[in-house]
């Protein structure tokens, strides 16, 4: 499945160009909206560097979609059937951690799942505040320990802990164990599915 990155790096690129022309934003403003640069905001969409998932969530949130919705096909004819094979699996190329996109991409639907493979002692934050549309997500922990600091409140997950929080306030997720966290990420919000 590693084979499938350099296209998944191709289509957040075309994704997020779509998403900046649909808003009418040029690339000042979407720097300025989202604390990314505008020379990393081109690097990006010309598919020429692999960006953070913390670049990516910053993205996102300028672009005012969720950052599930970064990971969908542009031009792609949406199905309701996702088959494993199909399932894009992107790469932090900081943390490392894994990211399967486990929906249909592209479909229109409210509900939005991802799986994630977080390795040992890895950490990533998530800085951005201000999501709009508003996003709720919950956390199923399928396998490993997970610490997820949400704002001051701070919670260690074991296997088949479920956490719901709103997403409204940085969020870290740290991997305290010395194998790799596996998890499921639900995320439900009205901008998912919308081009």
């Amino acid at each position: 499945m590693v084979d499938s990155l350099p296209t998944l790096d191709g289509r957040i690129a075309e994704r997020v160009r779509a998403l900046r022309a649909a808003s009418g934003l040029s690339l000042e403003a979407l720097a300025a909206r989202s604390g990314v640069s505008r020379s990393m905001i081109s690097l990006v969409e010309r598919g020429e560097t692999s960006a953070t998932a913390v670049v990516l969530d910053k993205l996102a949130t300028g672009l005012g979609v969720p950052l599930a919705s970064l990971f969908d096909a542009p031009y792609a004819s949406p199905s309701p059937l996702a088959r494993h094979a199909d399932q894009p699996l992107w790469k932090d190329p900081e943390s490392r951690y894994l990211r399967r996109q486990l929906s249909p991409l592209g479909y229109p639907a409210p509900l939005r799942l991802s799986e994630i493979e977080l390795p040992a002692g890895a950490r990533v934050a998530f800085e951005s505040t201000a999501h709009e549309p508003h996003i709720h997500q919950q956390i199923w922990l399928l396998a490993g320990k997970l610490e997820l600091s949400f704002g001051k409140e701070t919670y260690a997950l074991a296997e088949g802990d479920c956490l719901a929080m709103s997403v409204d306030r940085p969020v870290v997720f740290r991997n305290p164990g010395r194998t790799r966290a596996r998890y499921l990420v639900a995320i439900v919000s009205s901008a998912i599915g919308r081009s």
